[in-house]
């Protein structure tokens, strides 16, 4: 059946005409129930035998609207539900309503277990519905969702199996949709009235959405209303408000700022926030200048003091008039300062939490409902409030929680339980917080993810067919360079003379687009993890086993397929052409780091592998050498391992890493490839190449280092990468060997972040890689942990080959662009993925026990400092004020008067029990007392929220010294720039067995 619909169309020119859009309406769509004999089945999806439950006693199948998708989610997620139909007006709609809410629905849908069924209403002829006049896009579809319900209840009253009759529910939360579906004779039920006749799954009550908790007795407006859409748009427009992405301190909850172009915007306090949450995009109205920050907040608020909260709520919470001490600190100018009016876009996710002890008060044996709140594990995260039956259950647990809504008469968001993770302090339960803290994709490939691997299996081998287009090169000298235990080898190198006394050197890269096919699930399955995240005990892969450790891994002694970057070079390591082939490649050796070094080191050693490493070495010196003359930044990051008890998995003791030349010479030649791959695709796609590009640093963060170094007489010039690699080569203390180390940490922490883009979003200038000194940069050497360089694959073998077939999605600006914003958060999440990481096996290292270690001061707050410890790689707070969980340790350092924030100097000041006076300040070494707290928060839920807990023992001789930071405030910036980041891996020794760690650093 043709249905046609036509419509008036104004074209470019002006020019009317009539258009005509065909839609086909077909009789034949199954229902794809299992018993029906009506429908001409292959294979049905819902069963014939479906749930009953104690409000619908019948078998049923369940048809939820829009809605119930959009608010219920987490309802529709759980396990008991079961035969779903999905009609195609509420997935299309759900498509562009919420993406994250439509791929979650996507995965339930391909989960066989599910059976979740889409049922194309919109295509059959007894389903599909015409728009009345005058009615809205809404009413039609809730009123072709009632016709698809009616459809249903028809069909399957004419299924006959064994006696049984089956029934359709229609599951609403709109009264009015209830209403006339009941007026129809349809079964309609809210998710509320279903889930509590679902006696078997209790916890689903929990689990409901909307729920409104009043936290504001005398419901007094605590927030002021929010602009409109319009009001917003009007506002942006006329450029009297500023839109940005909320980021809140990670040392004050009640601290947030946006970054609009150059301009950064301060707000201050629960008001002025206006229920804006930790990456919401929001709208901002600036305060008058004479209400803006002339000095640094430069204070440590980590926990919500219950007692002040009224009067907190209370204040006006507008900068307060500051003093004339603080006008000589560290800002020349006023710093913007405005309030929050509006939520463009919220960012609202599942939260990883736990109960406020405070907040229960039933008994152990209640089951009734009660109002709990819950405390996020993210500090800046506000208190999110829960109605649950299982409060006494939960606590002492780690629980997921989402937000439903936020209403102005409420101090804080209200939300509904999602799940119980585990114990709290259990180690895997830790590990699955943090892993869904920074929204990392963990679970196990699904089955129509491995149905795309190889039929062989392990058995697969290269054959006479893969040769084609391929350059044969298994007769070369190749090699890899990795850290020990490295099952993931995804780049190998060689060199050889040529007969003009130039060298050959090629970076052959595993060729993982030769397995990983686009538009494929598993290449779908690629793109959403986005990187392989490493964690100190387990390693959560982009692409599965078989192919990462395996078929794709440049493992020596075996043919594997590869993408070849070969140069000539000159002696003096110039470039004078570059070819890209596909190749086979068969690697000789399968070296670690120490063992390409002891060759290269062995003069006795002189095999053709062993004189190629040493030659391969010298190029990269030569290389390393005119990159950093180009300007190139050199950063010091030294990196901790962790060594792990066999059985338990728990760390059992720490070392610091040896890095070497070899570390070194890999990374030249990946930074190279890097470089010319991203040339050479740029050519073919200029207006849709995948590069990476790093801005150059914020004045802002850089002038406020100079001052702190200017104690010392010393400046940093950084109008160029040039001039501020010039300037820390220069900034050397005689007497202090540590001090170049740390500047160049805190210098780190001052630059943009790198990311990636699509070439044809950004003028040419603003390409360069600032940390790298390169006009041009992209990622090409390890597909088999990073999607974007899988993406690079395919458009270099469109540059090389002129038969190569690739579809749109290398042409389409936007999806580049909106890959780009894919690969850039799960880059950034894999970074802190790692880094909390890092600090839950510090603190199961320290815990039961304390240690005196010598630390830096990095940072100096009002009411504390951060201190830097270099044997850990860790960083954490001193407090010195008061109303500090932890103080300044007076007893240990002799001091009887209080402590007290110097803004002039940017210290702080104490007197000793002899008169003597202690400062502060910035760069100082200090020794510090490390454990573990057990945090009391909420009421004496011990050990909820472990952290170190950092005491001054005394301070020494003012110095410095350089670690790694496992903070989350820590920028990190340039990847291959450091000897130890070579293809951002990172190792980690397991008791005996060997893990390959890498990490990416940007």
């Amino acid at each position: 059946m043709l249905h046609n619909k036509s419509y008036l169309k104004r074209g470019r020119g002006g020019k009317v005409f009539k258009a005509v859009k065909e839609h086909y309406l077909r009789d034949d769509i199954w229902c794809s129930v299992e018993c029906c004999t009506i429908c001409s089945h292959t294979e049905p999806i819902l069963s014939s035998i479906p749930a009953k439950t104690k409000l619908v006693t019948k078998p049923h199948y369940i048809i939820p609207d829009t809605n119930v998708f959009m608010n219920q989610i987490d309802i529709i997620e759980h396990p008991a539900l079961q035969n779903v139909i999905i009609l195609q007006t509420v997935y299309e709609e759900l498509r562009h309503l919420s993406l994250s809410v439509y791929n979650r629905l996507k995965k339930m849908i391909n989960d066989p277990n599910r059976k979740f069924y889409v049922f194309a209403n919109e295509h059959h002829r007894d389903t599909f519905i015409e728009r009345i006049k005058e009615e809205s896009p809404n009413d039609r579809n809730d009123r072709a969702i009632r016709a698809a319900v009616k459809w249903y209840a028809t069909h399957v009253k004419q299924i006959a199996d064994k006696g049984k009759s089956l029934e359709i529910v229609l599951l609403t939360d709109d009264a009015e949709n209830i209403q006339r579906a009941k007026q129809d004779g349809l079964l309609a039920y809210s998710v509320r009235e279903y889930v509590e006749g679902m006696i078997d799954t209790p916890e689903l009550v929990d689990m409901l959405g909307n729920v409104r908790i009043s936290d504001n007795k005398d419901k007094k407006i605590v927030y002021e209303e929010h602009l409109s859409a319009s009001q917003i748009t009007n506002g942006i427009k006329n450029q009297t408000l500023y839109q940005g992405t909320l980021n809140i301190s990670m040392h004050n909850y009640l601290e947030g700022s946006i970054q609009n172009g150059d301009i950064q915007i301060t707000i201050l306090g629960r008001k002025n926030l206006n229920r804006a949450i930790q990456g919401d995009i929001v709208a901002v109205q600036l305060f008058p200048k004479s209400e803006w920050l002339r000095a640094p907040t430069a204070v440590i608020v980590e926990e919500e003091e219950e007692k002040n909260l009224a009067e907190e709520l209370q204040e006006n919470c507008k900068p307060k008039e500051q003093s004339e001490e603080a006008d000589s600190d560290l800002f020349e100018a006023p710093q913007p300062t405005g309030k929050v009016v509006g939520i463009i876009k919220k960012n609202w996710r599942p939260y990883c939490g736990f109960i406020n002890k405070q907040s229960v008060k039933g008994s152990s044996t209640s089951t009734l409902s009660e109002n709990v709140s819950v405390y996020p594990i993210d500090r800046r995260i506000p208190r999110i409030n829960i109605r649950t039956r299982q409060a006494q259950n939960l606590m002492g647990q780690r629980i997921l929680v989402a937000i439903d809504s936020w209403h102005k008469d409420s101090i804080f968001p209200m939300g509904h339980f999602v799940k119980a993770l585990g114990a709290a302090g259990d180690k895997l339960t830790e590990t699955e917080v943090l892993l869904l803290e920074h929204d990392v994709p963990h679970q196990e490939f699904a089955q129509q993810v491995l149905n795309c691997l190889p039929v062989e299996g392990d058995l697969w081998v290269v054959k006479d067919e893969h040769l084609q287009r391929r350059a044969d090169l298994r007769h070369l000298n190749v090699c890899s360079i990795d850290p020990p235990g490295c099952t993931d080898i995804d780049d190998a190198l060689h060199v050889r003379q040529l007969p003009n006394n130039n060298y050959e050197v090629g970076v052959h890269i595993a060729d993982v687009t030769h397995f990983v096919k686009p538009n494929t699930p598993l290449d779908e399955e690629a793109a959403l993890r986005g990187t392989t995240v490493y964690l100190i005990n387990k390693r959560i892969d982009m692409l599965p086993g078989l192919l990462g450790t395996n078929l794709c891994s440049l493992k020596s002694k075996v043919d594997r397929l590869a993408f070849s970057c070969i140069w000539e070079l000159s002696p003096e390591a110039e470039i004078v052409n570059v070819t890209f082939t596909k190749s086979v490649i068969s690697s000789k050796e399968s070296f670690t780091y120490e063992e390409a070094q002891a060759r290269i080191d062995d003069q006795r050693l002189q095999d053709d592998l062993t004189k190629g490493l040493r030659v391969l070495n010298d190029l990269a010196k030569k290389l390393r050498a005119r990159r950093m003359e180009r300007g190139a930044l050199t950063l010091a990051s030294p990196e901790v391992r962790y060594k792990l008890d066999f059985d338990s998995q728990d760390p059992i003791d720490v070392e610091m890493k040896e890095l070497r030349e070899t570390n070194a010479l890999v990374e030249e030649f990946m930074l190279l490839a890097n470089i010319s791959v991203a040339e050479k695709i740029y050519k073919k796609f200029a207006a849709s190449s995948l590069l990476r590009r790093h801005p150059p640093p914020t004045a802002f963060k850089l002038d406020n280092l100079n001052k702190a170094i200017s104690a010392f007489g010393l400046t940093l010039h950084y109008e160029t990468s040039k001039a501020l690699a010039d300037s820390l080569d220069e900034a050397v203390l005689p007497e202090d060997p540590y001090f170049n180390k740390l500047l160049r940490i805190l210098t780190t922490r001052c630059m943009m972040q790198a990311t990636y883009f699509c070439s044809g979003t950004f003028s040419v200038h603003e390409y360069r890689h600032y940390g790298l000194a390169s006009e041009i940069y992209t990622h090409f050497t390890s597909p088999i942990r990073r999607y974007s360089d899988v993406i690079v694959h395919r458009m270099l073998a469109a540059s090389i080959y002129d038969d190569e077939v690739y579809g749109s999605e290398l042409i389409d600006k936007k999806k580049i662009e909106q890959l780009c914003d894919v690969l850039n958060h799960r880059h950034r999440m894999a970074q802190m993925a790692a880094r909390s990481s890092v600090e839950l096996h510090t603190n199961l290292f320290f815990k039961g026990k304390t240690e005196q270690v010598e630390g830096y001061v990095t940072r100096v707050l009002k009411n504390g400092f951060v201190v830097l410890v270099q044997k850990y790689g860790i960083e954490g707070i001193v407090y010195s004020s008061d109303n500090s969980k932890t103080k300044l340790n007076t007893t240990a350092s002799n001091s009887t008067s209080p402590i007290i924030y110097n803004s002039h100097d940017n210290s702080l000041d104490s007197i000793t029990g002899d008169g003597k006076k202690i400062s502060i300040k910035l760069f100082d070494k200090v020794i510090v007392q490390v454990s573990v707290d057990e945090d009391l928060v909420g009421g004496g839920a011990g050990g909820m929220r472990q952290k170190l807990k950092l005491e001054l023992v005394k301070p020494v001789v003012p110095g410095l010294s350089v670690s790694n930071d496992t903070s989350t405030d820590n920028n990190e910036i340039i990847e291959e720039n450091n000897y130890n980041n070579k293809k951002d891996k990172r190792e980690n020794t397991n008791g005996g067995r060997k893990k390959k760690m890498k990490i990416e650093n940007m």
